[in-house]
């Protein structure tokens, strides 16, 4: 009568297997991860400054306050989420431009999003982005080179 089961050599060689094909899957998951958060980067610095010039734009055409050595873009991002009041109303109502502030996905998870975007002000180059006074453009503050190759602080 012979004996029904799995040689010794036999198991060794499916585990060997097994772990062949683990180890190329977990290289294809980070990429996957990567791809996905560029993705996210993207998205969240369109929206940003989709929102921003939003705002210039109510600003162009009279419906928030101008007042003197301003530029017309917004003093902080947050300004984007609670809004400002629309003064061509006469019933006191706010304009919005954001539901909320996307956050760096490249960012700790511990800070607040507005503090996860690096800040340009009108007045500062664009080489060498700065903040001031308002916020017109904003850059991902990670280091480090997408898959293009392309810095994140250039995106």
């Amino acid at each position: 009568m012979r004996m029904r089961g799995f040689t010794l050599l036999e198991m060794v060689i499916v585990v060997m297997i097994v772990g062949i094909l683990a180890s190329a899957a977990v290289p294809l998951t980070a990429l996957h991860q990567r791809r996905q958060d560029e993705a996210e980067l993207r998205s969240g610095l369109r929206t940003i400054r989709l929102a921003l010039d939003a705002y210039k734009r109510a600003w162009d055409q009279g419906q928030i306050e101008k007042k003197e050595g301003e530029t017309g873009y917004p003093p902080t991002l947050d300004v984007l989420v609670s809004g400002v009041v629309d003064i061509r109303q006469t019933t006191p109502r706010r304009i919005y431009f954001l539901r909320r502030l996307p956050r760096d996905p490249f960012a700790p998870i511990t800070e607040p999003a507005a503090a996860t975007w690096g800040l340009r002000s009108y007045a500062s180059p664009p080489g060498q982005p700065q903040p001031g006074a308002d916020v017109f453009d904003v850059y991902s503050r990670t280091d480090g080179a997408g898959l293009d190759g392309v810095p994140y602080r250039q995106w």
